[in-house]
Order: structure tokens, then sequence, then C-alpha cells
């Protein structure tokens, strides 16, 4: 519990130094696109992909289960809500931590065992801004862009399944969907949402690597760890903030 404890404190402490020393990013830009090539640009094909055939089977299930009500022509607004509300911002966290977060921590716990850190540090070079703050900024900016194109294609593959195979009426699915979705409450929580799952995936990758033990087993570890805790941490903050935001 204390050792806990500690980490918690140590990471909020870091955070909190890395949010004082982003001013230097201001002067570099390039740090920080440089970084969202890197975790967003190389994210895009699994994240495009996951979010087609998610809106597949929001088709098929959506439309089984409104058939039982006679409601099917609301399917493109279950779609739509299903993805802007929960699914987009969700299931696009837990692939960046699969994806983007794991390569973080890898590539940290990797410079922290290299002593490349360490020599930064003996050259006057803080870490944190020029190694951690672009990251961090690169995942914020990163995870809500992505979360669009999930749902996006999310939708084109609902619209797929729904009216070309099963034969839904096209105008009443984008009708249904146009009326239904609200561009504050549902569009803009789920950007909230992806926000703040940005801000934790990224913070956690980073920080399990620059805390890992400089040895192989201790960056496995690290990487390890940065999976279970931000998909764990993605599905708590997801619960609050649903509760929040959609209580009403």
């Amino acid at each position: 519990m204390r050792r806990n404890l500690t980490s918690l404190g140590l990471a909020a402490r870091m955070f909190a130094a890395v949010i004082c020393r982003s001013g230097f990013l201001l002067k570099r830009p390039r740090l920080v696109s440089d970084q969202i090539l890197f975790v967003g640009n190389h994210s895009f094909v699994i994240i495009a992909v996951s979010g087609l055939f998610v809106g597949f089977v929001l088709g098929l299930q959506g439309y089984y289960t409104l058939n039982r009500y006679g409601s099917e022509q609301a399917l493109g607004l279950l779609v739509a809500l299903s993805l802007t509300r929960e699914l987009g911002p969700v299931i696009t966290a837990l692939l960046f931590a699969g994806r983007a977060g794991t390569s973080l921590t890898a590539e940290i716990g990797l410079m922290k065992a290299g002593e490349q850190l360490s020599a930064m540090e003996m050259m006057a070079v803080d870490p944190l801004s020029r190694v951690i703050a672009p990251r961090l900024w690169a995942g914020i900016i990163a995870m809500p862009i992505l979360a669009t194109i999930f749902t996006a294609v999310g939708v084109m593959g609902g619209y797929f399944v729904g009216v070309p195979l099963i034969g839904v009426d096209s105008g009443a699915f984008w009708s249904q969907m146009q009326g239904g979705v609200d561009l504050f409450s549902d569009i803009g929580n789920g950007l909230i949402k992806s926000l703040v799952f940005g801000v934790a995936v990224t913070f956690i990758a980073l920080y399990q690597g620059y805390e890992a033990k400089p040895t192989p087993e201790g960056v496995s570890q690290a990487t390890t760890r940065t999976v279970v805790i931000s998909s764990l941490s993605v599905l708590a903050l997801d619960f609050l903030l649903t509760a929040m935001m959609f209580s009403n």
C-alpha cells in the first residue's frame, strides 16, 4: 500500500513538472509534430479497421434488437450514439494503449537503460522538457483525432450493413441520426472523454518507461504494466465521466 501511494505521489510530481516545463515546446513545435506522426499516424490503420468492424457489428446487432420493437429505422441513431458517447473514445483509448502506449514505454525505458537520459542531464538538457513533454502533448492531441476517425468509420460501417445489406431506408438512417445526436452533449462529451483518456494513457506509458528498471526485464515489465494500468484507468474514467456527463 505504501509503495502504491509513493508511486502516485511521484507520478503526480512528474506530471506537474512536465506541465510546468511545456512552455519550451512553443519554441520547438517540431518536437510535438514528429511525435504526433509517431503515435498518431502509425496508429491510424488499426484504429480505422477496428472502427469499421465495430460499425459492422453495431449495424447487425442494432438491427436485430430494434426489429423486435419495429424501430429498425432508428438504426442510424443507435449506431451514432453508441460510437460518439462510448465505443469511439473507449475502444480508441484501449487500442492506443496497446499500440502507441507500449511503444512509448519501451522507447523511454530503452533510453534509460542505455543511459541516454543520464547523458542528457550531464549535458544540461532536461529530459522532462525535451523527451517527455513532446510525447505527452502528442498523445493528448492525437487521441481525439483518432477517436473521431474511429467514430466516422464506424458510422460508415453501420450504414453499409444497415442500408445496402439489410435494407433499412437510407433517408431514415441519416435523418434519425441527425435529429437525435446533439453536437454538444453527445459529440462534445465524447471529445472530452477522448482528451481525458489521451492524458491518462499517454502519461501512464511515459511514467512507466521513465521509472522502469534499466534492464531488459524491467523494460518488459513496464510495458506490461502500461497496458494493464492504462486499460483499467480508461474503464474507470469512462464510468466516472459518463456518470457526470449523462446523469441528467
